[in-house]
């Protein structure tokens, strides 16, 4: 038999406004005035909630939190492209599409807090809990895409993920799962160019990230994220391919402008060069002159935005607040085993004798 190429391939990569705001007009999605609001507001409550709960973190008020900070249009882009119906499956960083999805800032801040009530899924919203294991959380998006197919539905399942999780089995196994059984299911891996403190190009040879989808044998596509109008478009083509069968891998390429959580320090690994470059390109910043330049956002809009996200999250820090006041903290041992092992009963007792003496 002659040697001969028996396949090949191509990375498109997608992008609609760039860095110096020139935009390609064939590729402008279509969303009304009001939906771009929308998008825009999204973005910037997103980075709020951040900001607040790095600072309540900070008093102690929080325990560690994973900021999003640099990637909303990522997050926000892809979840604003999903159905109410359709399934997010987080890692631990996706506050900004867990919000346009239906979450209340109130439940991510109880998680933050300890609290596993803040990871409740409410009645008729299909949002899974964060995933703590890196890459985890695929497999699961894979499952419910597959059990959406085999019942004939068409809700699509949505998982985001790092770049730093494509070196995790799991990740690839649920690919290529996805891709045997024609699952329903979109798959985010945001490129933010570190594993917590380990660059890209010490995590793989490969150019793009995007080109690991297709040893699954499902499609791929690579979208600047920190454009907003480029990634809701690839996630629009991508979910209405999910409904058909035909799961898809986004490669945003973006930035962690923050911490990977509040114990870590970005300094020891990243230049502040390279953090200036990319602030530059901040992806709020970059949306929000869009939006000026066509009249489509001017001061006042910008101040009622702000003062309706000031007021909304100042309710959902209280709110975290008065649930975490109301829970027993003797909880903890009342809910683990339901045959409580002897030495936690002691525990629970000295516990319970604590507590009745600090009322005294």
């Amino acid at each position: 038999m002659p040697e001969e190429t028996v396949a090949q391939f191509h990375i498109r990569s997608v992008q609609v406004l760039s860095e110096d705001e020139t935009v390609d007009d064939e590729l402008v999605p279509d969303l009304s005035d009001d939906e771009l609001l929308t998008v825009y507001e999204q973005m910037k409550r997103s980075r709020r909630l951040d900001e607040r709960a790095i600072a309540l973190q900070r008093r102690g008020e929080l325990g560690t939190y994973a900021p999003a900070i640099g990637q909303e249009a990522a997050q926000v882009g892809t979840a604003f492209a999903l159905g109410e119906d359709d399934w997010l499956v987080p890692s631990f960083r996706e506050q900004p599409a867990l919000l346009v999805h239906g979450t209340a800032p109130d439940a991510v801040l109880q998680y933050a807090k300890g609290m596993e009530e803040g990871a409740e899924i409410p009645d008729g919203e299909g949002a899974l809990p964060p995933a703590i294991p890196v890459g985890s959380q695929p497999l699961h998006a894979a499952g419910i895409g597959w059990g959406e197919a085999l019942q004939d539905r068409e809700n699509v399942a949505i998982t985001y993920f790092g770049d730093g999780a494509t070196s995790e089995g799991d990740v690839y196994e649920a690919m290529n799962f996805a891709g045997v059984y024609d699952a329903q299911t979109v798959f985010v891996c945001q490129n933010n160019r570190y594993a917590i403190s380990t660059g890209i190009e010490k995590q793989t040879n490969t150019e793009t990230f995007a080109q690991k989808a297709i040893a699954a044998g499902i499609d791929c596509v690579q979208v600047d994220g920190n454009d907003v109008l480029g990634v809701y478009r690839v996630a629009r083509e991508a979910v209405e391919k999910a409904r058909s069968g035909e799961p898809v891998l986004i490669e945003a390429l973006t930035y962690r402008r923050s911490m990977h959580t509040t114990s870590d320090d970005p300094s020891a690994y990243r230049e502040s060069e390279e953090e200036s470059e990319w602030e530059a390109r901040d992806p709020i910043l970059r949306f929000q002159r869009y939006l000026e330049d066509r009249g489509i956002l001017d001061e006042e809009t910008k101040g009622a935005i702000a003062e309706r996200i000031e007021e909304e999250l100042a309710s959902a820090i209280d709110e975290a607040n008065e649930r975490r006041e109301e829970l027993d903290p003797a909880d903890m041992f009342r809910h683990v085993y339901q045959d409580l092992p002897p030495e936690l009963e002691r525990q629970l007792a000295a516990f319970e004798a604590e507590k009745g003496g600090e009322g005294e």
